[in-house]
């Protein structure tokens, strides 16, 4: 709505303040309002010919008039005092920039600005939706939109040009730096040859030989990193990209390393990977001693069964405890048999064969007299049975070459060193006096 129609009450009493008539400041009522409405549009209407405005008679106002008088009398603004005739001026300024920077939608004066001076530079709306950076990410078709409404749209026209006269200095300064690289620009910049260094004087040099080819904020700084970026690009004029291969012969990664000279390559040192290197090998070198250290005090080994293990014996092995899934060795006069846990180490953990819940922590212990009998004595709270007879708890019986062994549904077969236990007979009985 325009603010000086006169249907808008506020607009009509600044009009009579304007004109030097009496300022209304009482609140006119509905016939007062189609009255003047009436009047105003008959003498714009028919000119001024003098007659005395006023309601004539047969004439009726129109729906759009009474449309008008009724929401301006829903909306109603309360009277202001009168101003001075010296603030006149300074009340139109100050309300001027209310309605310039009014919501003008997801555009910003910024991204104006920078739209403006993109399709300057490029002349084409994909290229600037694809290398500017607005605030909001538009699509190309909001982009289009925005750029026809600026050149065809009057109000949002006007409205943009006067959000982008209050920018900053220093923000136009920034956006101006922004724009896009013309193709006339980098055909300047391309015939600068790639294998020289060029310096910022080249580049000053070519703003001051070329004044109008270049964009007015252009630096040397901002010439020499775009060179620079066509150059890693191969857009110069004396750069030539290689065609790929013919055929199927293509490039592949074991070729190209082939080509690549390992003398030019520079051997970098990486001291903290050589630290967390020395400091693994010497925590894997302190592992290996204290394994050695302990070997002496392992008294079963477990070994898994493949089927093509071989049965026979060796040197230090009493006997074996042969189940499903693993074999224990024994290899001292005396192991424990039960489940292990944190608190609770043993020679033979059962677990490793199968389920054990139901195996106590030290089910049993096997021994080796000197006379050379095995005995399995049954310390836990579950029965062993030994081929199919019942080992209570505190009981313990003799175990001989392939015995079953059962605890908790878990089967055994003790298999015993036949010619170790001779030889420990021998010297048994060699030392036990006749």
């Amino acid at each position: 709505m325009n603010l000086w129609d006169s249907s808008y009450p506020f607009g009509l009493a600044l009009r009579d303040w304007k004109d030097g008539q009496r300022f209304i400041k009482r609140k006119k009522f509905d016939d007062e309002l189609v009255e003047s409405s009436l009047a105003k549009s008959s003498t714009r209407a028919k000119g001024a010919t003098g007659v005395e405005p006023g309601r004539c008679s047969g004439s009726e106002p129109s729906s759009s008039e009474k449309k008008k008088v009724s929401k301006a009398l829903s909306t109603p603004v309360p009277p202001s005092p009168a101003p001075a005739p010296g603030l006149t001026k300074r009340m139109k300024k100050s309300k001027q920039p209310l309605q310039v920077t009014k919501d003008l939608g997801r555009w910003k004066p910024a991204d104006d600005l920078l739209l403006i001076n993109a399709v300057l530079q490029t002349n084409d709306l994909t290229s600037v939706h694809l290398g500017v950076k607005f605030s909001c990410r538009f699509t190309l078709r909001e982009v289009q939109e925005r750029w026809y409404a600026l050149l065809y749209d009057p109000v949002i026209s006007k409205l943009a040009c006067q959000a982008m006269r209050q920018l900053h200095p220093e923000a136009i300064a920034a956006i101006q730096s922004k724009a896009l690289f013309s193709k006339a620009e980098e055909q300047l910049l391309s015939k600068v040859g790639s294998a020289s260094q060029p310096s910022l004087e080249t580049f000053q040099d070519l703003l001051h030989r070329h004044p109008d080819a270049f964009y007015l904020s252009r630096t040397a700084k901002a010439l020499q990193s775009h060179w620079q970026l066509m150059k890693q690009y191969y857009l110069l004029e004396d750069q030539t990209v290689q065609p790929l291969p013919k055929g199927d012969q293509v490039l592949n990664f074991s070729d190209a390393e082939d080509l690549i000279d390992d003398s030019k390559l520079k051997d970098m040192r990486d001291e903290v990977l050589e630290h967390e290197l020395t400091v693994a090998d010497r925590r894997q070198k302190r592992e290996i001693r204290q394994l050695e250290q302990e070997l002496h005090k392992w008294q079963v080994l477990v070994d898994s069964i493949t089927g093509m293990s071989s049965p026979d014996f060796d040197n230090q092995t009493l006997a074996v405890l042969r189940g499903r899934m693993v074999r224990y060795l024994m290899r001292s006069r005396e192991i424990t048999l039960g489940r292990a846990t944190k608190d609770n180490q043993i020679d033979v953990d059962l677990s490793l064969e199968g389920p054990a819940w139901k195996i106590s922590r030290k089910q049993g212990v096997i021994k080796l007299k000197n006379n050379g009998d095995f005995f399995i004595a049954n310390e836990g709270r579950r029965p062993i049975y030994i081929d199919g007879r019942p080992v209570l708890c505190g009981s313990k019986w003799r175990l001989s070459n392939n015995s079953v062994v059962e605890i908790a549904s878990l089967r055994f077969v003790f298999l015993i060193n036949q010619d170790l236990i001779t030889l420990i007979r021998a010297e048994a009985a060699k030392i036990t006096p006749q």
